[in-house]
């Protein structure tokens, strides 16, 4: 599926980390603590949607790279048999009927059954199946299942995203860094500079924002799986896609690497309590029920 999630949250932590040091190595911190006492909260808020939304969006331009690279897919070029013709014409004439120009087309060696799409643009993207997939399920649920990539494509889910994924790592930025002026100035009574204790609170407050703001990732990416199931069967009918969870449904785990395990068909299996707050796809019973109720 669309390889968002992880390239965002994975990603984006990296180049945040990245950016934060550059912007401390340019003194840019210092011109937020105001005669060394107060806070400016205009130059803070600017600062952290610079580096919130640049991780997002050198995320979004980095994404299918990354994804070829982290699974090793190969791009179909020309086609070397009758099974990558047949998929290439397939993505093709889907592509047309979703109002999209053709996307790139690759297979990965994975003996799982998984499938993703990625790319910063909808009319330049890429859409990928493992050659378990091919192997493991019947025509029509292949056709199914690049419908639903597609459809993430038309919708356009990596744009959406990122968006909001640049929100949340704003307001992640800001907030962390207000929780430790307070705890710095006002319960350490600290008054030259930023002490210990503001780095250290920093670092605490923004790692449990930053789980409170993957909750609000992950609602929208479930979110966007039910749209794309829907925009599968509005392509290809109903029946298909639902045969396809059904079969992913009894197979074992996908084997993604680690950063893209979110962006599969078929994403983790569902949890309980909590732990369903922070999964990327919906149970595929759950999925299934909405494709029967359409």
């Amino acid at each position: 599926m669309f390889k968002r999630i992880a390239l965002f949250l994975v990603t984006n932590l990296a180049v945040i980390l990245v950016l934060s040091i550059v912007l401390r190595l340019l003194g840019v911190d210092r011109i937020l603590d105001e005669a060394g006492t107060g806070l400016n909260y205009q130059a803070l808020l600017i600062m952290s949607a610079v580096v919130g939304f640049g991780g997002s969006f050198i995320s979004l331009a980095m994404s299918k790279w990354m994804a070829k690279r982290a699974t090793g897919a190969r791009v179909i070029v020309s086609p070397a048999n009758s099974t990558e013709s047949w998929l290439l014409n397939t993505v093709q004439r889907l592509a047309q009927n979703a109002g999209i120009d053709m996307p790139e087309v690759a297979v990965y060696d994975a003996p799982d059954m998984n499938a993703f799409a990625t790319g910063a643009r909808r009319n330049s993207a890429l859409v990928a199946v493992s050659s378990g997939l091919l192997r493991g399920m019947k025509q029509d649920e292949v056709e199914a299942v690049l419908a639903h990539e597609i459809s993430h494509v038309a919708n356009g889910d990596m744009v959406t995203l990122t968006l909001i994924q640049g929100v949340v790592n704003t307001f992640v930025i800001f907030l962390s860094r207000i929780v430790g002026h307070i705890i710095d100035r006002v319960i350490l009574k600290n008054d030259r500079g930023y002490g210990i204790g503001y780095f250290l609170s920093v670092l605490v407050a923004q790692m449990l924002l930053g789980i409170l703001a993957s909750i609000i990732v992950m609602w929208v990416s479930r979110h966007r799986e039910f749209r794309a199931d829907a925009g599968s069967a509005s392509l290809v009918g109903k029946q298909p896609m639902i045969n396809a969870l059904a079969r992913l449904d009894r197979s074992q785990p996908a084997a993604l690497p680690q950063a893209l395990q979110a962006f599969g068909i078929s994403g983790k299996r569902a949890g309980s309590g909590l732990t369903r707050l922070f999964l990327s796809h919906p149970p595929i019973a759950e999925r299934i029920a909405a494709l029967q109720a359409l």
